[in-house]
């Protein structure tokens, strides 16, 4: 069976919208001031140890809008790897390895946890995320913090009467002031 890491960038008050100058939001881009070579280095290792992306349609088309036009090693890692995209409306994506999943999303990642292969980690997806957390499709929660608040915008948390038990894993803190939390289920 598969792993499925969701892995956030997160300000001190939850919001998760717009990290890397996505249009739209007053703070878009808030990432970019603390974005240090070792965060780099971090994010490349996790995209390493993944087998592929499980990706919302806001963020693939973020994404896919982004990567193709990057160089180097860590581009050339995201281009080439197997994405898959839970959307009821994207039918031709032309990001090189991409595959939408069809019918009922929720079904459908739980099809692609049970089989084989590692890793599959979402970044973003705030729509998808919200729906695999009550599910209890995500094993791993990375939620990388950042020693900013936004005030406003959307918050990473869904809004539900359940509450959602984690096991503190692992924490990591960076030279920039950005520390990652890591929970399992």
């Amino acid at each position: 069976m598969r792993k499925l890491i969701v892995s956030e960038f997160v300000s001190l008050d939850g919001v998760m919208e717009a990290p890397g100058g996505e249009p739209g939001y007053a703070h878009t881009g808030w990432v970019g001031d603390l974005f240090s070579p070792e965060l780099e280095q971090h994010k490349f290792q996790e995209v390493q140890d993944a087998e592929a992306q499980l990706l919302g349609r806001v963020t693939y088309e973020s994404f896919a809008g982004a990567w193709p036009g990057y160089e180097g090693p860590f581009a050339d890692r995201m281009n080439s790897m197997p994405k898959y995209v839970v959307s009821s409306t994207l039918r031709d994506p032309d990001w090189t390895n991409t595959e939408v999943l069809q019918g009922d999303p929720l079904g459908a990642v739980a099809t692609l946890k049970e089989g084989d292969g590692g890793p599959l980690l979402v970044a973003g997806s705030r729509t998808l995320v919200h729906a695999l957390l009550p599910a209890g499709l995500v094993d791993e929660l990375r939620v990388m913090v950042f020693p900013v608040v936004l005030g406003s915008g959307f918050r990473v948390w869904p809004s539900s009467p359940d509450k959602i038990d984690l096991q503190q894993a692992r924490t990591l803190e960076l030279p920039n002031g950005v520390v990652e939390l890591t929970y399992s289920r």
